[in-house]
């Protein structure tokens, strides 16, 4: 079984995966303390049954992480019917009143910038970090406007981010949980004077209408947090992970700045590729069984979104990254009733970021040696250097 924390498991997990899936769809993993589904199947009936849920429980000792705990209490991300169909309801509906479309203009704009800048960078220095220049900024900026905060407040929005999901992961040191917890205070703080603004005086922004709505003082907090995290986490290593990628594969590069009407199928085919979200748990409500698996209520199984993204069964030439790929039925925004309300945002500020970076660059290439973060779950790169 792998080793999460092993570099040499971190910088390629998907040979291990394959492995796993050519023994069985599900498995027992000790070290993590649950079984996981590595099949596409497999991991699609985790995440659709019905009879397994996010069920939250307190990080402990529940007295030192009260900040942590509330905003994942109140998230919808971490409930169930009925609560996590109203908190749904109310969230989807501020959705729908065009915040995401009319962003659309606004984050063509911003990927433009900020291409720009890094040309600039490239221009000056000979290389710059792709990640620092685009991949970080662009999506804390869509989620600032998107909340109506100031876009100079970000920064310290990615460094709260960064901290809190942290506690994602496995076996985690005492004093980054403890990290953890300080951001998020700090987070729902800063979040709390903002709601408090808008209620005095509401704008067209999205905290202005969760603020409207039957949402409690702490649900505005945990959706606006959850919003940014979620946002900001996925779309980072996505144009992180995808354009590393592209570069190293040279043909569908080539490809796409060829013809840019490959621009969705490419996102697709870049979130399928290196997922930026690895697994994803439940907690069965009762006995289930997932492709024969018996799950015991009370314990937890969760989708290996990696392994599902590479099956055969499923993704023909699994391993080759094919940025014309349809269908591409991946999972990287998950399924069933916890399907990522924000996946459409998501995929215009990756498609944005694509079409700036092979418009005004065309000539990119790696400038140097990427280095990773060193976590399994969250799985993205801390620094990208290019150049032209």
């Amino acid at each position: 079984m792998f080793d999460p924390g092993d570099p040499g498991f971190l910088a390629d997990p998907y040979p291990a995966f394959a492995e796993l899936r050519a023994r069985g769809e599900v498995h027992r993993h000790e070290g993590l303390g649950l079984s996981i589904a590595v099949s596409h199947a497999a991991a699609s009936a985790v995440l659709r049954h019905r009879s397994l849920g996010r069920i939250w429980t307190d990080a402990a000792p529940a007295e030192r992480f009260a900040s942590f705990n509330m905003l994942h209490r109140n998230s919808l991300l971490e409930n169930e019917p009925p609560a996590h169909t109203r908190l749904r309801r109310l969230v989807s509906s501020a959705f729908a009143r065009g915040h995401v479309e009319r962003l659309r203009p606004t984050v063509e704009a911003l990927a433009t910038r900020m291409v720009g800048v890094l040309a600039d960078r490239i221009a000056e220095d000979g290389a710059a970090d792709l990640l620092e220049h685009l991949a970080q900024p662009l999506p804390v900026a869509v989620i600032a406007e998107l909340l109506g905060i100031p876009e100079d407040a970000g920064p310290k929005l990615v460094a709260w981010s960064n901290a809190i999901v942290k506690m994602y992961e496995y076996g985690l040191p005492a004093g980054q949980r403890q990290a953890a917890e300080l951001a998020a205070g700090e987070f729902a703080g800063y979040l709390r004077e903002v709601a408090a603004a808008r209620a005095a005086r509401p704008g067209e922004d999205l905290v202005s209408h969760l603020v409207a709505s039957e949402l409690t003082g702490d649900e505005v907090v945990a959706t606006a947090v959850l919003l940014l995290m979620a946002g900001h986490e996925a779309t980072v290593n996505v144009i992180g992970n995808g354009t590393h990628a592209l570069l190293t594969h040279r043909d569908q590069w080539d490809r796409l700045v060829a013809d840019a009407a490959l621009l969705e199928a490419a996102t697709e085919e870049l979130i399928r590729f290196d997922s930026p979200l690895q697994l994803f748990e439940r907690t069965a409500t009762r006995d289930v069984e997932i492709a024969g698996h018996p799950v015991a209520e009370g314990d937890k199984i969760a989708a290996l979104l990696g392994a599902a993204a590479r099956d055969p069964a499923v993704f023909p030439d699994p391993d080759t990254l094919d940025i014309g790929r349809t269908p591409n039925p991946h999972l990287g925004f998950g399924g069933g009733i916890h399907y990522c309300v924000g996946a459409p945002l998501a995929r215009i500020e990756i498609a944005a970021a694509l079409g700036a970076l092979t418009t005004r660059l065309p000539g990119l290439r790696p400038g140097g040696t990427p280095r990773r973060r060193p976590e399994f779950v969250i799985r993205g790169l801390r620094t990208l250097p290019v150049t032209c």
